[in-house]
């Protein structure tokens, strides 16, 4: 019986813009080569699989074309709007997804779409060689965390017109990095890029668990409550941040783009 699944745009309120990420609701687990399989074939940035729950949440997983990741933002923000918007969860219900990173969950704020997730404390590090080789700019500072290196810029303009070394990138022993800078441009706080060549993707265009690091990044630093800022890849993106303990609230929009059937 032909599966349907749906590519949603993330973190963008409008079709071709934001994040795609294919959402795949299943009537019941597949294993492991099947799911990367799929995604390889979406060769989206992430392909979302969930499986409906006894207690009514969601089994959640993450693929990208090469591997399978541990957290992700914009395809939990697009697998909530796949379920409230085709009828899986009345709007008024709270989304609730198990997954690798523990129990995140989701809320629809009018327009927006509220993630619940883990806050990442920043660690600073004194900055890798191949990092610094490999963009090409000598950050102000650099933090981690255990997915991601997080380097601060001298401005938007460095971030915007970065053009790093991906090969050289591909080799740093992490997830990915993060590039980020003060924003100029009204009415962002801050810029921010993302990059992971070693997990498949060459340049994410929205990476929602960035922000599992910026929001904590950025809050003392800006001395806000609220964060608003802006993903400057050829998509873009904007995404809403709020840091509460040891979470954060990430919200962003979406919007569906394409129904489609998988032919078994």
């Amino acid at each position: 019986m032909p599966l349907t699944f749906w590519q949603v745009d993330a973190f963008t309120d409008r079709p071709f813009a934001g994040n795609p990420a294919a959402v795949c609701v299943l009537p019941a687990p597949r294993d492991e080569r099947w799911m990367q399989d799929l995604a390889r074939e979406n060769n989206l940035s992430e392909t979302a699989y969930l499986v409906r729950r006894d207690d009514g949440g969601f089994d959640l997983r993450w693929f990208t074309p090469a591997l399978e990741v541990d957290l992700c933002g914009h395809a939990t923000l697009a697998s909530a709007h796949v379920l409230w918007e085709q009828g899986f969860l009345p709007p008024a219900e709270q989304a609730r997804f198990h997954s690798k990173s523990g129990l995140l969950t989701a809320r629809k704020d009018r327009d927006w779409i509220e993630l619940d997730f883990p806050a990442h404390t920043p660690a600073p590090i004194e900055a890798p060689a191949e990092v610094i080789e490999a963009l090409g700019a000598t950050p102000v500072e650099v933090v981690r965390n255990r997915f991601d290196l997080l380097a601060q810029l001298e401005s938007e303009a460095v971030v915007r017109e970065l053009a790093p070394d991906l090969r050289v990138l591909k080799q740093a022993a992490m997830r990915g990095v993060i590039v980020t800078a003060r924003a100029t441009t009204q009415p962002y706080d801050f810029v921010s890029r993302f990059f992971a060549p070693a997990a498949g993707v060459d340049e994410d265009p929205v990476t929602g668990s960035s922000f599992c690091l910026l929001t904590p990044y950025w809050t003392p630093k800006l001395g806000k409550d609220e964060l608003l800022s802006y993903q400057a890849s050829a998509r873009g993106g904007i995404v809403r941040s709020r840091l509460r303990g040891d979470r954060v609230l990430i919200a962003g929009k979406a919007v569906t783009v394409l129904k489609m059937e998988l032919v078994e």
